[in-house]
């Protein structure tokens, strides 16, 4: 082998030493992005991925609530099956089981998923169906949902009793056929 052969040999092993340590580093900088890009995914976002799925939700003071994922929105999903529909705030969400492993930024949503969960509960208003409305605390009120305000619903219970429930101790408003 020549002196020239010697030191092109000598060269390429170099490049394919420094090609090496560039990749074990850029590796390790993906890993660290890929962390700090996670930390930007929501719960909404994760679920907003998995609508049209079968879910299981651990909702506070509900229990586990299961049904076809069928929207998500600002602060609310639903969830249909078994001829009821789930309104579940998402703060009352505990954990959730059938989760897709994607997610969909709140950036990339329709503007019918900005709507918050008042546009969701003056829908089950309007429709005026009995329901069940249970609070984080594990109390429950049956009846109709009467009216929609900024931060509270205002619900007919029994023979014509209102009650105010704040949307902070709402997890479900549980519609049945």
């Amino acid at each position: 082998m020549t002196w020239e052969e010697e030191l092109f040999a000598l060269l390429d092993d170099l490049e394919g030493q420094a090609e090496a340590l560039y990749d074990a580093e850029r590796e390790a900088e993906l890993a660290d992005r890929s962390r700090a890009e996670y930390q930007q995914v929501t719960l909404a976002g994760r679920l907003a991925a998995t609508v049209g799925a079968e879910v299981a939700l651990d909702v506070l003071g509900v229990g586990v609530v299961t049904g076809v994922l069928e929207r998500v929105a600002t602060g609310w999903c639903l969830v249909g099956g078994a001829g009821q529909d789930w309104v579940v705030r998402l703060d009352a969400v505990a954990a959730v089981h059938g989760a897709s492993p994607r997610a969909l930024p709140e950036v990339a949503w329709s503007p019918l998923a900005r709507l918050g969960l008042g546009a969701a509960l003056r829908r089950v208003a309007d429709a005026g169906d009995r329901c069940v409305v249970h609070l984080v605390d594990g109390r429950r009120h049956d009846g109709r949902v009467h009216r929609v305000g900024a931060d509270f619903a205002e619900l007919v219970v029994g023979e014509g009793r209102e009650v105010l429930v704040a949307f902070a101790t709402l997890a479900a408003v549980q519609r049945r056929d």
